[in-house]
């Protein structure tokens, strides 16, 4: 098994955080120059627990189908997304959210294996891991942007409302 972990420190209340990071229609936004889309299961809106969601993309130039299934979930602290079907021999995503400091603290936790045995575990170590690493940084850098320019604009309109 492959594994990784990124940790990304959001100024975003957990909320806000935690529903972005759940958001089919803000996944698809984030995740555009994959190609990726939601194609059955929950099309759009916030997934939910026992909730599954198939997406197709272009990844590596192949076009693929992945789904997955929301396992576990505690609003607004933690859920998991486990592949029921894809690629993959097996892949599962932890994401946890904590308010350290007046921030969220978001930690993106991976498990996976790709098929083929030996040579698999090979693909995982040289390539695969790199890669995925990569694709997701990219969408935690990408949910920290929105993020914080949600809690900017909500500080403005506060700010306008408690001076207007």
């Amino acid at each position: 098994m492959a594994s990784f972990r990124i940790v990304t420190r959001i100024a975003a209340p957990i909320e806000v955080c935690f529903n972005l990071a759940r958001d089919i229609d803000f996944h698809t936004r984030s995740l555009s120059d994959t190609g990726e889309r939601a194609v059955a299961g929950r099309t759009s809106g916030l997934i939910g627990l026992g909730e599954s969601v198939t997406w197709e993309a272009r990844h590596l130039g192949v076009w693929q189908q992945l789904t997955s299934e929301i396992t576990a979930f505690d609003f607004p602290t933690y859920f998991r997304d486990v592949m029921t079907r894809g690629a993959f021999h097996s892949f599962a995503h932890d994401h946890r959210f904590e308010t350290v400091g007046g921030e969220t603290v978001m930690t993106d936790e991976v498990v996976f294996r790709s098929p083929f045995g030996p040579l698999g575990a090979l693909v995982d170590s040289v390539f695969m891991t790199g890669y995925l690493r990569r694709l997701l940084e990219g969408r935690c850098q990408a949910i920290r942007q929105e993020a914080e320019a949600v809690a900017k604009d909500h500080a403005e309109q506060r700010d306008t409302a408690d001076h207007g």
